[in-house]
């Protein structure tokens, strides 16, 4: 019976204790003209832009440097939002993350979608698996920034 009573108790302790379930990681990026402002260590390189093809003409020129010198974001594997801010772009924005090679595209999960107007946040959730990723939005053009899950 003590043994019983033990057992049950137990059991009854571990019920009424609260669940815990990891709360989502949150990564916010903010976009103006043709870069995401936190994958440039935070400096705004004052681009002026009023449609895709400005942003295409700035990175052909400074993309591949900036990209050099740009924060690899590093986070673990889990539910993770990205709140992605339209700061000052005058036209609609989206953001896209995936795999960044063509294999790990097909395997790593990946998150897009539009609707960014300017002055507006919106939230892409994803479970980020371990892996090297990309993110970028195609709407105004910037550079493939670096993600890595581990």
């Amino acid at each position: 019976m003590k043994k019983t009573f033990g057992t049950t108790l137990a059991a009854l302790a571990l019920l009424a204790a609260p669940l815990t379930h990891a709360a989502p990681q949150v990564v916010e990026l903010n976009q103006v003209p043709c870069q995401f402002l936190e994958s440039e260590n935070g400096v705004n390189q004052g681009f002026k832009s009023s449609k895709i093809q400005d942003c295409e003409a700035i990175n052909a020129k400074s993309g591949d440097d900036r990209l050099a010198k740009s924060k690899t974001i590093t986070l673990k594997p889990g539910k993770t939002i990205f709140r992605v801010s339209n700061k000052d772009v005058p036209y609609e924005l989206g953001f896209w993350l995936r795999g960044a090679t063509l294999f790990s595209r097909a395997t790593l999960p990946s998150v897009s979608g539009g609707g960014l107007t300017t002055g507006k946040t919106q939230d892409y959730v994803v479970d980020l698996k371990p892996g090297e990723y990309v993110y970028s939005c195609p709407l105004n053009p910037t550079p493939d920034y670096r993600l890595v899950v581990k």
